[in-house]
């Protein structure tokens, strides 16, 4: 019998008094999600940009919880997967942004599944990424209200939107309709506690906004550069006007916002990049770094949290918030905990201060996970970070284009890459083969200073926890599809599917 039947079916003969029980009278919270897609962690006033100003986005940092130690994945479909799961996306086939490895198992229980149970309307807008076919769409997933465009991040103006699987033609820009989407979808919950998942495209490529968002920038950095600036700054637009529509309705007190982008820096990292190593697609800390404000207005006074923290977090904590029943089963294959404490303590605490975060890129040539178990790896405790920045040893791989491509390209001398056009040897620096590096990211943020030979016997622990882990995880992964796929040729520096 399938997991998913298993949980939903408990749930559903869960008695609904029951189910509130822990809120008592008390009214159930709203709860906006927004993940914004491919902003870096430092594109926003208030975290030191020298031109962008997002005062909207600043305002929402200033009236939060602010954790300062909050980590996602390497890139857009494992964060999304880990986000509403609770558990490493490997643990859930998905290792890719590609088909058919960015399928989020549909066995898997899910965030809105949980929050539906409890009374929550339900509603996703903008970008999914975990498979939009058959049993895999948002709609299917716990999802009762959803919206998106035609041609995802490709069509920027003038979009064909599809609204509960009715089609509309639209005017304006992509994401002032997300948001007018979102808006919509609140009015028509009425007075029942809603869920929405606002994912937005920008400022993901191919990068374009209204000129009024980009002319500020023109002349000052590059035209791609620009155009990426603006893309944020349209969203730090919206951001306002979404504030403004929770103002005017009265439903600010009673909401819950968490804003959050999904990997690393990309098209702005030559620009500013807050001070870390790294881009989305990188094992180095600016590939997994995220902001991540919670505001919750007279419940939670505005502070800074230092603990580590992750995307793994989220669903615990809102099914903890909303007072959504995590069925025993499920529970015990999390691997998120709840933020609540850290939310509501002004002072710092004392929370998992032994955890270990593993993160990999991921995105190996599809048949080949075995040989990439090393390749592009990490291991996070407290301030320290395990790393390995290498392409893997089989030359198999050099056949077929991957991460691991650029990787031999930077470590055979090459100053240019992915999202860098001078500074690859810094972002997506190569670390030395046949063993991991170990680096303090509070007092050496830039990684510069490897503490391995200095502390052998924590660099030894650390490697053979990660080992555990992957082995653990590996046949599942294996099993739910995280490794299927063709891998596509690499030749003459084309790239080609392999037929």
């Amino acid at each position: 019998m399938k997991l998913t039947f298993i949980f939903l079916t408990a749930l559903l003969l869960t008695p609904l008094a029951v189910l509130q029980a822990a809120d008592g009278p008390a009214q159930k919270p709203n709860i906006i999600f927004i993940l914004t897609d491919d902003q870096g962690f430092g594109d926003l006033g208030r975290h030191g940009h020298p031109l962008l100003k997002t005062p909207n986005i600043d305002a929402l940092h200033d009236q939060s919880v602010r954790f300062e130690q909050f980590y996602v994945s390497p890139s857009c479909s494992p964060t999304r997967a880990a986000l509403l799961t609770g558990m490493h996306e490997f643990r859930n086939g998905v290792t890719h942004t590609i088909q058919p490895r960015e399928h989020l198992n549909k066995d898997a229980v899910i965030l809105p599944q949980l929050l539906l149970s409890a009374g929550y309307r339900t509603g996703f807008i903008g970008k999914w990424h975990l498979g939009g076919d058959g049993e895999y769409a948002p709609e299917k997933r716990g999802f009762e209200w959803c919206s998106t465009n035609v041609g995802g991040p490709n069509v920027h103006f003038d979009p064909a939107m599809v609204r509960n699987r009715k089609r509309e033609s639209r005017k304006g820009y992509r994401e002032d309709i997300f948001f007018d989407e979102a808006m919509a979808f609140m009015d028509e919950c009425k007075d029942a506690p809603f869920f929405c998942y606002l994912a937005t495209y920008s400022p993901h490529a191919p990068l374009a906004a209204p000129e009024e968002f980009v002319a500020p920038f023109r002349g000052k950095v590059d035209k791609e550069e620009a155009a990426y600036l603006g893309m944020v700054a349209n969203l730090d637009y919206n951001l306002g006007r979404l504030m403004k529509y929770l103002q005017a309705r009265k439903l600010e007190d009673n909401t819950i916002i968490v804003f959050m982008n999904d990997n690393g820096q990309t098209h702005g990292l030559d620009v500013f990049n807050a001070g870390m190593r790294g881009s989305k697609c990188t094992i180095w800390q600016g590939g997994s770094r995220a902001m991540s404000f919670w505001k919750w207005a007279g419940k939670w006074t505005p502070h800074k949290v230092s603990n580590l923290t992750a995307h793994l977090d989220v669903l615990p904590t809102l099914c903890d918030l909303a007072g959504a029943t995590i069925p025993p089963p499920l529970r015990a294959k999390l691997e998120g905990y709840t933020l609540r404490p850290l939310l509501e303590s002004t002072q710092p605490i004392q929370w998992n201060d032994d955890r270990l975060l593993f993160h990999h890129v991921g995105r190996w040539p599809s048949g080949m996970a075995a040989a990439h178990k090393h390749a592009m790896a990490s291991v996070q405790t407290g301030d320290l970070l395990l790393v390995r920045s290498r392409p893997c040893d089989d030359p198999t791989c050099k056949t077929y284009s991957s991460q691991c491509t650029t990787l031999r390209s930077v470590e055979a001398g090459a100053n240019a890459a992915t999202y860098t056009k001078a500074n690859a040897q810094f972002h997506w620096g190569v670390t030395p083969p046949g063993r991991w590096s170990l680096f303090d990211l509070k007092n050496d943020p830039t990684c510069q200073k490897d503490l391995a030979a200095e502390k052998p016997e924590l660099a030894s622990k650390l490697a053979s926890s990660y080992d555990k882990w992957w082995d653990t995880l590996y046949p599942t992964m294996i099993q739910l599809g995280g490794d299927k796929g063709e891998p596509e040729l690499l030749n003459k520096g084309r790239v080609q599917k392999q037929k």
